[in-house]
């Protein structure tokens, strides 16, 4: 390892994330543009180790980054950076302190997750029962599709890895077997979703492959892919003629708002939707007081509008 300056230090760190972390070049790419900013600071200061840096200098970095408009993600990220970085540099003994310790970024502006509302959620679901074909099995299985995403708040790659004998008909409950962090769990599934599921598997045999396992399969017979899954939502969206853009993950979200605001059970709807960590669920805290507010400014007396008043 070069010790005799800082850019060469720089160039061995990136190195290392390339060859030793294993991360990709694009990945590596970003940090390197994020520490480009940091080697600038050095050079304009005047300086030439990085134990030199203080947490004064960061904070002018910051500060200065912003000022030529960079947003609170990206922020977030330089620092990232900056402390990866330091804590390669400490392991290696070329600094004993890291100058961004402490210092925090502009809070991220957190965007909240757009969701059906329920009449929306019915129309998005009796899409398929509307068609004229309403034997056919990919009507059927799209009609499953969409119930099972909804009742039980999938993601698209969970429901997309079930098997046939991850649906429990019995228990009405499907176990996932690969959820995120490779976790498995168990959801109940809802009395609509068990019906279309039950009538998807009566028809199943017409297109499945006798050596599929996929719950949901192909026109071709074998499991079907989340590119199609998503053009089936797509489809059926369009011709619903609910106004949003629907996706797997529209669905999800409309699940987690929806039952947080029926039971208002927050530890519940994090097992059901399998976050490991509860403030992930709780941005659906905040849709649920959205619903509040909407409620509270229409029906309480002192809330409404002079023209509320006047329409009513």
């Amino acid at each position: 390892m070069a010790k005799g300056s800082a850019a060469n230090q720089l160039a061995d760190y990136l190195q290392h994330l390339l060859a030793e972390r294993r991360m990709s070049p694009h990945t590596v790419s970003n940090y390197q543009r994020d520490l480009g900013h940091l080697q600038a600071l050095l050079t304009e200061q005047g300086l030439k180790h990085w134990q030199q840096l203080q947490s004064h200098h960061i904070r002018e970095l910051i500060a200065a980054r912003r000022q030529d408009g960079l947003g609170a993600s990206s922020l977030h990220r330089l620092l990232s950076s900056i402390r990866g970085f330091y804590r390669w540099l400490q392991k290696h003994h070329l600094a004993d302190h890291d100058p961004s310790a402490g210092i925090k970024a502009p809070k991220r502006e957190q965007k909240l997750p757009q969701v059906l509302e329920i009449e929306e959620v019915g129309q998005l679901a009796e899409a398929p029962l509307q068609s004229l074909d309403t034997n056919n099995p990919l009507v059927r299985r799209d009609s499953a599709i969409m119930e099972l995403f909804y009742s039980s708040g999938l993601r698209l790659s969970e429901l997309a890895q079930l098997e046939r004998y991850d649906y429990d008909p019995g228990e009405r409950t499907v176990t996932i077997r690969h959820g995120k962090g490779n976790k498995q769990r168990r959801v109940p599934v809802g009395r609509l979703a068990a019906e279309a599921i039950q009538n998807w598997l009566k028809l199943r045999p017409q297109i499945a492959s006798s050596d599929s396992r996929a719950l949901f399969v192909s026109q071709r017979g074998q499991a079907l892919s989340v590119r199609s899954i998503q053009a089936r939502l797509n489809h059926w969206a369009k011709l619903s003629g609910v106004n949003k853009p629907v996706h797997p993950h529209l669905l999800r979200h409309s699940f987690a708002s929806h039952m947080l605001q029926s039971s208002g059970d927050l530890r519940a709807v994090q097992e059901l939707l399998g976050h490991a960590d509860i403030s992930t669920t709780q941005i659906y805290t905040h849709l649920d007081y959205q619903h509040l507010a909407k409620v509270y400014d229409q029906a309480h007396p002192r809330a409404q509008t002079k023209a509320g008043k006047n329409k009513s």
